[in-house]
């Protein structure tokens, strides 16, 4: 039999192996509403009469750019995130993940394909005259062997294409976390970013307030000079204002902690602080807010096609599991050339070969391969639930977040509209305490307020932002429209048109 006869034979009897054993996988149905409630998107956001009081629409059905930072508008945040997607850790360490499967996969194939391996021996041996009964002389000789060897496993039942099927969903799977850590890490660098912006307008409303305590104790201790009061007045503004002192230092350590987080997120030593520094008023608020049709958001997140991806191997893995307990055929065949010197080992009559084929069947195992496949039908299931529970914590996302943003809204209205109504009612204690017409206690109990207000103002200032980032993270991010690589960031710039749809492939 020739090595090429083999071959065909077993060419032949890959086309006979059409079917696979194991279930065929199928993206799970989900029961996913065609809008979001009306209650959850309304037409905008309350307005407000502040710099970040612009009132923001909600565009239903509009997609969500690639780059959906650039929206924000601060050339040193898309600086900040390009730098962090160049060298943070997290994100490498998940390109490596990907490269790892994608390897893996590749090498797993192979066994959808003849094995072949040559080899050439050279052996000096003596045999004995007794081997031969005593009727021959006793020899010595060197052979050489050269030999092809060709093995090849019918996959009969399909386990091999499910092994490889398994494979290529879990780099699917490796792919989609890729994808989640690209989203976590720019939406961490704009939340951080936003958080900077917080606490240095909490340090300058702080510094504003002190000032004004100032000027307020100048004013006493003159009416202290003048002999028009007591001193327990000047004592009491002077405690009220070192009380505001005393929660700079707690500010200012936040403050540093921020900046080192943002330096490990852009793969630095926090000692290696970012050149920009952020204040609200280098952002501004989107005004139109894309938000993409529930139906496309199993689509568009990337920790629900991970845990599609972690389903699918899953589905693949049983009919692994149910092809091991049927019969395994392997052909074999060994083609080369015996000589007892290297000038013969080629010449006519020298040739050696065998050809073969394998059936085993696993007879008895006491169960253990009847509860593997139990083992992967479990696993199955407990891959479908969390499916499940992550499709549900996706649309839990997006609600709470739409929600969050129109209550950031109305939530800044009613703290400027207290700022406002607690820097008039300061300016008439004060004036009243100057003329005498007021109580120290009076004029520090609206001071207290002011203060609560004006840092409350900058929290939901900055609660704004930070709920507009996470609404871009719960919609997926918009990966589906990036055409470079994962790393490679262009210039900021805003591109909102879509370039392509969410990676769709199917499998068989």
């Amino acid at each position: 039999m020739r090595l090429p006869l083999l071959l065909c034979a077993a060419s032949a009897a890959a086309l006979l192996t059409g079917c696979a054993v194991g279930p065929n996988f199928e993206r799970p149905a989900t029961q996913t509403p065609g809008q979001y409630d009306s209650s959850d998107l309304p037409a905008g956001t309350t307005a407000t009469a502040n710099p970040n009081g612009t009132p923001q629409a909600f565009a239903a059905g509009q997609d969500i750019p690639a780059e959906w930072w650039v929206l924000f508008h601060s050339e040193p945040l898309n600086a900040l995130i390009k730098q962090a997607l160049k060298a943070n850790p997290d994100l490498q360490a998940a390109e490596a993940a990907l490269r790892e499967a994608q390897e893996n996969e590749a090498a797993g194939s192979s066994i959808l394909f003849p094995e072949v391996d040559g080899g050439f021996s050279t052996i000096r041996q003596k045999t004995s005259s007794a081997a031969a009964g005593g009727r021959a002389p006793s020899s010595l000789y060197t052979l050489h062997t050269a030999q092809v060897s060709v093995s090849y496993g019918i996959d009969l039942f399909g386990g091999s294409r499910r092994a490889v099927e398994e494979l290529a969903a879990a780099t699917d799977f490796q792919r989609f976390q890729l994808e989640a850590a690209y989203l976590s890490l720019t939406a961490n660098v704009v939340a951080t970013a936003v958080q900077e912006a917080s606490l240095r307008g909490q340090i300058e409303a702080t510094k504003q307030i002190l000032d004004q305590e100032d000027r307020q104790i100048d004013v006493t201790q003159k009416q202290l000079e003048l002999g028009a009061i007591n001193k327990a007045p000047v004592l009491a503004l002077q405690a009220t204002r070192e009380q505001t002192r005393a929660t700079l230092p707690a500010l200012d350590k936040q403050l540093s902690q921020t900046r080192h987080l943002l330096s490990v997120l852009i793969g630095q030593l926090p000692s290696n602080a970012p050149e920009a520094t952020f204040t609200l008023d280098s952002m501004q608020l989107p005004e139109t807010l894309p938000v993409t049709l529930p139906s496309k958001l199993v689509e568009q997140r990337p920790d629900i096609r991970a845990a599609e991806a972690n389903l699918h191997a899953a589905s693949a893995a049983i009919g692994v599991a149910e092809a091991a307990r049927l019969p395994q055929i392997t052909l074999s065949a060994d083609v080369g050339s015996q000589a007892l010197s290297l000038g013969k080992l080629f010449t006519p009559g020298m040739g050696i070969w065998d050809a073969g084929f394998n059936v085993a069947q696993t007879l008895f195992d006491a169960g253990r391969l009847g509860h593997q496949q139990g083992s992967a039908e479990a696993a199955f299931d407990v891959a479908a639930a969390q499916y499940r529970k992550t499709v549900l914590t996706a649309f839990e996302d997006v609600a709470d977040v739409l929600r969050a943003l129109q209550a950031d809204a109305d939530a800044l209205k009613a703290r400027v509209d207290a700022e406002n109504v607690a820097h008039d009612s300061l300016d008439l204690f004060q004036q009243q305490y100057n003329a005498g017409n007021a109580s120290y206690l009076e004029v520090l109990s609206a001071e207290q307020t002011e203060q609560q207000t004006k840092l409350a103002v900058v929290q939901a200032e900055a609660q704004r932002y930070a709920d507009t980032a996470a609404l871009f993270q719960a919609l997926g991010g918009g990966w589906w429209n990036r055409t470079s690589d994962t790393t490679d960031v262009s210039s900021a710039e805003d591109k909102s048109q879509p370039a392509a749809g969410p990676n769709g492939d199917k499998h068989d």
